[in-house]
C-alpha cells in the first residue's frame, strides 16, 4: 500500500506522527508527499546569510538574466535562460570565492566588524542568489506597454517615465505577493510544483 503523507519522513525529520508532523520549534510538514520528501523544515541559524558573496553573485545573477531575456524577448524566436541556469553556475562561483577571497576581519573588535569570507558556501546563500536570478529572469510586463506606445503609437517616452511605469508595476506585483503570503506561501499544505524543482536542486549542489 502506497505510503500516506502521515507516514512520511523527510531526511531532517525524525518523527512523523500525524498529517501535520511538528518539529521542536513547531514547524509544521507538509501533507502533500512530494513536498514532504524534499523540503527540509529545520534550520542551521549558525549559517551566514547576508554574506559579501551572496550579494555580489545574486546582483550579478539578476542583472544578467534580465538584461539577456529582455534582449532577447524582441527576437522573433526568442531565447529564454531560466533561474535555473544561474541556480547551477552560480554553485562553482560561490565555491571559489569561498577558496579565494580573504579572510581577513575588517574592524575586528568593534561593532562594525566584518569579513568578506565568513566560512564555506552555504544553501542560505544559494537560495537567496536563486531568488535574485528568479526576480530578473522574468519577461517585465511593463516593457510590453513602453514598446507598444513607442512603436505603434509614435510616442515619445523618456527613459524616466519608463522606468518609472516598470518600477510601479514590479513594486505592486511583489506587493501583491506579500499581502497573500500566509494565504498562498507560509500554509504547510500549499505547494507551487514548478518550484519544487529547484528546492530539490538545492539538496543536491548545496
Amino acid at each position: 500500500m502506497e505510503e500516506s503523507a502521515a507516514e512520511i519522513k523527510t531526511p531532517l525529520l525524525s518523527n512523523a506522527s500525524s498529517s501535520k508532523s511538528k518539529v521542536n520549534d513547531g514547524e509544521e510538514n507538509s501533507p502533500v508527499k512530494q513536498v514532504a520528501l524534499t523540503v527540509p523544515i529545520t534550520d542551521d541559524p549558525s549559517l551566514p546569510v547576508l554574506t559579501f558573496r551572496m550579494w555580489f553573485l545574486g546582483t550579478l545573477s539578476c542583472v544578467v538574466l534580465s538584461f539577456l531575456n529582455q534582449f532577447f524577448w524582441y527576437r522573433t524566436e526568442p531565447l529564454t535562460i531560466t533561474a535555473i541556469s544561474a541556480q547551477i553556475a552560480v554553485v562553482p562561483l560561490g565555491q571559489f570565492m569561498a577558496a579565494k577571497i580573504t579572510k581577513r576581519v575588517f574592524f575586528e573588535g568593534s561593532k562594525w566588524e566584518f569579513t568578506l569570507n565568513p566560512g564555506p558556501f552555504n544553501v542560505k546563500e544559494h537560495v537567496l542568489i536563486t531568488i535574485f536570478a528568479n526576480s530578473g529572469a522574468g519577461t517585465v510586463y511593463a516593457i510590453h506597454v513602453v514598446t507598444a506606445v513607442k512603436v505603434f503609437y509614435h510616442k515619445n517616452i523618456t527613459f524616466f517615465v519608463s522606468l518609472i511605469v516598470v518600477i510601479t508595476t514590479q513594486v505592486l506585483g511583489f506587493g501583491w505577493a506579500g499581502i497573500f503570503r500566509k494565504y498562498l506561501v507560509e500554509p504547510a499544505a500549499m505547494w507551487w510544483p514548478a518550484n519544487l524543482v529547484q528546492v530539490s536542486l538545492f539538496r543536491q549542489v548545496s
